[in-house]
């Protein structure tokens, strides 16, 4: 019967046996056709790299051949000496003020960023065209790196540690504001719009139902972020010539690679310290 019909309205035959297969089968070429989709991918990812090698003159097999040698090189000039400890005097204090310019720009950024988050948020925020200013200045200062800031606060405010502290505070701040605005704008709006029936103020709402509902996720991303600046003012310190990135680049300009090695250790060392107080705080409030 159901091949009559078939014939008569004139559906092609393949066509009606796709149709009438039975629920739950799948075409078997499927996985092929996605095998040969993700093979196609992977080749024309491998031809984009090999032609911009060739563009740019880098030898692909020469780079894995010299990178045995690298980690020789590394692992034994690198290593600090019993001389290199005596410079401890000298490699402490700036690795402690490399410190507390990450967490003071991570924390000014951080207030700064809430404020604007909180205003600019689509669901308590003032409205009218602040939220889109807002996301405009947070996308700017976001996707500037902290070495560009660098670069353009070193010619109107010259090697300084303000420097390095405005760089790692503007690229704070547009990410901390992104990542508030996110925060804010999925918290549940069920508390807020309670406190709007029982004519609350703004200033009420904030403190009775945004700050307390997304608090934990706030203080998750200001933890994030000091970790990440301290990261990063390694590198912002060797170009303002400020805090443990100058003292790296000191001694390693003056071959003294030592010292250059007890300085990388003790970067690893306060890094890996603050990711394990960062990771503590995070169990204890979330």
């Amino acid at each position: 019967m159901t091949e009559r019909v078939a014939r008569t309205v004139g559906l092609p035959e393949g066509l009606h046996a796709r149709s009438s297969a039975p629920r739950g089968s799948y075409d078997g070429s499927f996985f092929l056709r996605r095998t040969l989709a993700v093979a196609a991918a992977a080749l024309a990812v491998a031809a984009l790299g090999v032609l911009s090698g060739v563009y740019v003159g880098f030898d692909f097999v020469q780079a894995i051949l010299d990178v045995p040698g690298g980690f020789v090189w590394m692992a034994t000039q690198f290593v600090p000496s019993a001389s290199s400890l005596q410079k401890l005097d000298a490699i402490l204090p700036a690795l402690g003020s490399t410190v507390l310019a990450s967490v003071a720009s991570s924390c000014t950024a951080a207030a700064l960023a809430y404020v604007c988050a909180v205003l600019g948020s689509r669901t308590v925020g003032v409205g009218g065209p602040f939220p889109q200013f807002v996301r405009g200045i947070a996308s700017l200062f976001r996707n500037i790196p902290v070495v560009a800031w660098a670069f353009i606060l070193l010619f109107s405010f010259k090697q300084s540690e303000f420097t390095g502290f405005f760089a790692l505070f503007l690229t704070s701040f547009g990410y901390l504001t992104r990542c508030f605005l996110e925060s804010v704008d999925e918290m549940s709006a069920g508390p807020v719009e309670a406190l709007r029936a029982c004519g609350a103020s703004y200033g009420q709402i904030v403190a009775q139902a945004v700050v307390p509902m997304s608090i934990t996720s706030v203080v998750s991303w200001v933890l994030y972020m000091i970790e990440t600046n301290i990261r990063d003012a390694t590198l912002v310190g060797i170009l303002t010539g400020t805090g443990i990135g100058f003292v790296f680049d000191v001694y390693y300009k003056s071959f003294r690679y030592d010292v250059a090695g007890l300085v990388l250790l003790c970067i690893i060392l306060v890094v890996i310290v603050c990711e394990l107080v960062s990771n503590f705080v995070r169990r204890r409030i979330l």
